[in-house]
């Protein structure tokens, strides 16, 4: 395959394949990754994550070329961007995300950008320095419901990732969007959802997603149940009812999943 090929060539990590994407025949076959920086080894062990645990290797300073020579080749229009955690770089790889977008925009400045970023243990400067970089949309992921985050999200905070995303909001220009994602079946209520859907209105996010998790690999934690897709439904109609301007719900939808589409139809609804 020609996506998957390019990727090897460049020496670039997708989380299409590190976190073995059920899209991604569907979005290699039209060209489109996701592309994973700061290597492919996470310092975190989250219990839903099929990317792998352990030492992580130098960030690559050439990075944002390589992407730069996939996007000329792949002829993409909007690049999704995100990362492996780096609780061992001080920065949590901020500036490496500020080089790849840097690289990136100094060579093809039409091409959007999506960022989906990890917490960077709740750094109010190092989310700030990532909102205010020249990019289209501002993501992370919040996984999951407070209840479960001791258990699917150990290292992380929901109340810091709620902190990231309203931080994240009060740099961002009315034209650049705020996102985050969760997946069901972990174990959660329709209650816990509720007051997450009013969590993520009121921090300002304008695109949610919601997917079915859908167990990567034996070592990760079992699914606990599956949602119609008729449950999806309503609970894309619940969280719209909060005023989240774009609801993605369907059992395979992930964060990145149709990203550019999402984005221009959010834009759409705003005007």
């Amino acid at each position: 395959m020609a996506t998957r090929r390019a990727v090897k060539n460049l020496g670039l990590h997708t989380v299409c394949q590190s976190a073995r994407c059920p899209n991604i025949s569907e979005c290699f076959c039209s060209g489109n990754a996701t592309f994973l920086i700061l290597g492919d080894h996470c310092t975190r062990n989250c219990a839903f994550c099929a990317v792998e645990h352990g030492k992580p290797s130098s960030p690559d300073p050439e990075e944002g070329k390589k992407i730069v020579r996939y996007i000329e080749g792949a002829g993409t229009r909007y690049a999704v961007i995100t990362s492996v955690t780096r609780d061992d770089l001080e920065d949590g790889g901020a500036a490496h995300f500020e080089r790849v977008v840097r690289d990136i925009k100094n060579s093809l400045p039409e091409v959007g950008i999506e960022l989906l970023v990890p917490d960077f243990h709740g750094r109010a400067d190092l989310i700030t320095r990532i909102a205010a970089l020249p990019i289209q949309v501002f993501g992370h992921n919040l996984e999951t419901v407070s209840s479960l985050y001791p258990r699917i999200r150990a290292g992380a905070g929901y109340e810091r990732s709620l902190e990231l995303l309203r931080t994240a909001a009060a740099v961002l220009p009315p034209d650049r969007l705020l996102k985050s994602g969760i997946m069901l079946g972990l174990g959660e209520s329709r209650g816990d959802l509720e007051v997450l859907f009013d969590d993520l209105a009121a921090c300002g996010v304008r695109i949610l997603t919601m997917g079915q998790y859908l167990r990567p690999t034996r070592e990760n934690t079992t699914v606990s149940r599956y949602y119609h897709p008729d449950e999806f439904a309503e609970l894309k109609s619940l969280a719209e009812a909060r005023e989240i301007t774009t609801v993605v719900a369907a059992p395979y939808v992930r964060s990145s999943y149709l990203a550019e589409e999402h984005y221009l139809a959010t834009l759409r609804k705003s005007v």
